[in-house]
């Protein structure tokens, strides 16, 4: 049973297509996924979006790529949507920092705004960072952290993950794994604790080895999982029922199989 712990599945892309994709998706052993949010226009249609099915949970937050577009106003709105806790909401992100998009100075206070959201509020946090890892890993060792991290998408050295994980956070294992030029990260998610993985797709981007840009989608987890259990020394019922377990206490909820 998989989870697809980071998929932007209410980009319009998908639509007319979630029920196909969420159906094929339980019939690949597929039992849930999560929806981040990237910008405050969007926040309401994550939510909704997130609602229309049993399996999907949703997080809210403001991606670097967008903090221009956004005021103090919706830190507040961000703050107070979260302190309500809505029903399938799992935490505050994406955030966080990216070197090849964007202005890195001008996202480190967005980025240390939601840092202390997540602290304050004992929510957990969903970390993109392109390039900025140490950057990352040194705002987080200035904080008590209350609640799980998940550095999405990782793309790193083995002594970034390592740096990582050993701080408590959480690793997203995606399509970049499917892919043997990608030595440094095949080599990182090899050798951490499996305790600190999670599986997840990106969708519709990082596309494992063999599909098309764009065609990503939940539905690709499998490929994911292939090619972790290919780099692990674990059974592969141990790899399911520890990503399984990870998962949960990531976000602090739980799945259950649903019929197709």
């Amino acid at each position: 049973m998989l989870v697809d712990a980071h998929c932007h599945f209410d980009f319009p892309c998908f639509d007319g297509q979630r029920e196909t994709i969420l159906r094929d998706f339980r019939a690949r052993q597929g039992i849930g996924l999560v929806i981040p949010g990237v910008e405050a226009a969007t926040w309401s249609r994550v939510q909704a979006i997130a609602t229309e099915d049993p399996m999907m949970r949703y997080c809210l937050g403001i991606h670097p790529w967008f903090v221009d577009q956004h005021s103090e106003a919706d830190l507040e709105r961000l703050k107070s949507m979260l302190t309500s806790r809505p029903t399938g909401c799992v935490g505050l992100g994406e955030c966080g920092l990216d070197r090849l998009q964007g202005d890195l100075a001008a996202q480190q206070p967005w980025f240390e705004a939601q840092v202390d959201l997540a602290v304050e509020l004992g929510l957990p946090l969903v970390i993109h960072s392109v390039r900025t890892h140490d950057e990352v890993a040194a705002t987080l060792r200035r904080r008590t952290l209350t609640a799980p991290v998940l550095v999405h998408a990782f793309s790193g050295s083995p002594e970034q993950a390592r740096a990582l994980t050993e701080i408590g956070c959480y690793l997203g294992v995606g399509g970049v794994i499917t892919y043997p030029r990608a030595s440094k990260t095949r080599r990182a998610v090899a050798a951490v604790p499996l305790e600190r993985l999670v599986l997840e797709t990106d969708a519709p981007d990082m596309p494992p080895e063999g599909v098309p840009k764009g065609d990503n989608r939940p539905t690709c987890l499998p490929l994911i999982f292939k090619a972790l259990c290919e780099l692990r020394r674990e059974t592969e019922a141990n790899l399911r029922a520890q990503l399984l377990a990870n998962v949960g206490a990531l976000y602090g909820t739980s799945w259950e199989m649903q019929k197709s």
